[in-house]
């Protein structure tokens, strides 16, 4: 098993005396005694950079924009928060998940999930279909495993799904929207996309097959 530190790139950006943007972006960086991990840690310090380059460019422009255009004070400054889990560790396997939080005004913010799954002895990426069947049958399951979780959890709170749940989960069902826990796989959705941002990212438990 290979261990991991917690590296963080943060600032807060001002129009004049105002703050109007503030960013924290943490992200993952691996050691190991058996596995090359350089280029695993290379990836995420790139995509913690390009985020930081989005907070400074595009989301700092559009907060000072704003700042500018309202005369309300004190600002309702920006925010943007990226911090990873990792939720599973054992042997040369690693794989976690990457909550990306926007605030620009309004009642709440927005959050976007990312994940990867790593094959530490050759560094690339483990796909949904190398520790689960992507087979016609094997996939029809898979929907019918997500409608029933789904049903079960709408017994004991109506509401939390959309009417069209059936509809809405095969039409925005994206097979690389998963990562590994030690028993099994857990796939997920975007806020809104079968849910109401109340109920967060929904998750889904699915059976793996072939852990190496």
């Amino acid at each position: 098993m290979q261990t991991y530190c917690k590296m963080t790139l943060e600032h807060t950006m001002y129009y004049e005396d105002i703050a109007v943007l503030t960013y924290t972006i943490n992200y993952p960086c691996f050691t190991s005694s058996c596995c090359p991990v350089q280029n695993i840690n290379n990836f995420y310090y790139k995509e913690a950079k390009d985020r930081e380059d989005y907070c400074r460019t595009i989301l700092y422009r559009q907060a000072l924009e704003d700042a500018k255009a309202t005369q309300e004070r004190p600002f309702n400054s920006y925010e943007f928060v990226s911090a990873f889990t990792i939720t599973y560790n054992t042997k040369c396997m690693v794989s976690l998940y990457m909550d990306s939080y926007t605030y620009t005004g309004g009642a709440h913010g927005n959050t976007i999930r990312t994940s990867n799954t790593w094959n530490l002895r050759n560094g690339i990426f483990i796909q949904l279909g190398d520790v689960y069947p992507l087979t016609p049958d094997s996939l029809c399951r898979l929907r019918q495993s997500i409608e029933q979780q789904i049903a079960e959890r709408l017994q004991e709170n109506p509401g939390t799904y959309f009417d069209e749940f059936p509809f809405l989960t095969n039409e925005n069902l994206c097979l690389d929207n998963f990562y590994l826990e030690p028993c099994n796989g857990i796939l997920y959705y975007q806020q809104y996309e079968i849910a109401p941002y109340s109920t967060g990212i929904p998750t889904f438990c699915f059976p793996v097959w072939n852990i190496f």
